[in-house]
């Protein structure tokens, strides 16, 4: 992504059942506190860390993914508890080897569970056979498609980094609350004006129960978070008695 004087990093996350895009982080280093940032928002979004998860050649992933989601298993015992990854968590990584500018092989890696296991849940969500990252290379598309300064030979720059990051939630959060996506439709009953059922990812999410017009997003009022007083240095002050009423 193109900045005044500099470049910066967008990473992206996908929840490839319900292509619910579920946040990006951007940075000028692609780096692991990056990748980090990244992984702690897919696990607070996660309801359940049995998930399959699926990343590129990027030794990053594969260091923040297996750090934040374990768990400490309690014993009873004093001292720090064990942090071990839940069972059920799958993770694969895709390796493409380029030569040239082009794709000359793929190795396909499984970092946590087992083959036979990832094929099963890719059969049961009908998210493809083989271990692959097409689903996020196909969202990065869309971003670069609808924000000017992910273009690769573009001459679209952004100002600040605040800029950037505006652009990517109001294109985010507008592909999953505006955009019908075509894999995600169904087919209307017997009768219906239209053969399909238009669905956004936040649609098959449970997030919605219709699209969003862009004027229905920009309007939505985000409450604000719980207000917590600040917390005050030095001595308490000291409260004057009570004196009993004449």
């Amino acid at each position: 992504m193109k900045q005044v004087g500099a470049k910066v990093w967008l990473a992206l996350a996908l929840a490839v059942p319900t292509r619910l895009w579920l946040g990006g982080v951007i940075s000028g280093q692609r780096d692991l506190p990056l990748i980090t940032r990244l992984v702690q928002r897919v696990r607070a979004c996660a309801v359940t860390p049995a998930i399959l998860v699926c990343v590129d050649g990027l030794a990053s992933y594969v260091t923040a993914f297996l750090k934040v989601f374990r768990q400490p298993i309690y014993t009873g015992r004093r001292g720090r508890p064990r942090l071990v990854l839940p069972d059920g968590f799958q993770f694969a990584q895709v390796i493409k080897h380029s030569a040239r500018r082009h794709v000359v092989g793929v190795t396909r890696r499984v970092l946590r569970g087992t083959l036979a296991g990832i094929e099963a849940v890719l059969e049961a969500t009908a998210t493809g056979t083989v271990i692959n990252t097409a689903y996020i290379e196909r969202l990065n598309a869309t971003f670069r498609a609808h924000l000017a300064p992910l273009t690769r030979r573009g001459r679209a720059i952004a100002r600040t980094e605040a800029a950037l990051t505006a652009g990517m939630w109001l294109v985010g959060t507008a592909y999953n609350f505006c955009w019908p996506h075509d894999s995600l439709r169904r087919l209307a009953p017997p009768g219906a004006p239209r053969k399909w059922h238009e669905r956004t990812p936040a649609m098959a999410a449970g997030l919605a129960d219709q699209p969003w017009t862009i004027g229905d997003l920009l309007r939505f009022q985000v409450p604000l978070p719980r207000w917590v007083p600040p917390k005050r240095r030095g001595r308490p002050p000291k409260q004057p008695p009570l004196t009993a009423a004449a």
